[in-house]
């Protein structure tokens, strides 16, 4: 059951924070194999004077339209976890036109005895979503 938090400055349409989530959500399904219907995405939205950060980040100039995605899942490999970053800032750019640098991201890897939610399953071998098949042998 991961946990997407995503910060952006105030003004947003509601299409484009369902096409940032559906960009999300894509990305952790075809990298990290979650299921389909596994999707909880927080949009926040903050004033300007409540997002504060240089026009510069790193060396590259960042627009107004700057996000900051919090991930929170389960552990994986520092492999997947680099694809998941290319995957979602791929499909970022095609589905909702956020260009690369407008894109910061950070994960938060619980325990898996960390998560719960009604109707869950757990498989107890994996630790995992019982649907989930491709999922780490080691953590």
């Amino acid at each position: 059951m991961p946990l997407i938090n995503v910060y952006l400055r105030q003004g947003t349409t509601p299409e484009h924070r369902r096409n940032v989530s559906t960009a999300l959500h894509k990305a952790m399904v075809d990298v990290l194999k979650i299921p389909d219907d596994d999707q909880f995405h927080v949009f926040h939205e903050v004033t300007p004077d409540n997002f504060h950060m240089q026009p510069v980040v790193f060396g590259l100039p960042r627009s107004e339209r700057t996000m900051l995605i919090q991930l929170s899942f389960n552990q994986r490999t520092a492999e997947q976890k680099n694809e998941l970053f290319r995957a979602i800032v791929d499909d970022l750019r095609l589905l909702a036109g956020v260009p690369e640098e407008d894109v910061m991201m950070v994960v938060f890897e619980t325990a898996r005895e960390n998560w719960w939610a009604a109707g869950r399953v757990v498989n107890p071998e994996t630790g995992y979503d019982e649907r989930m098949t491709d999922v780490p042998t080691t953590t």
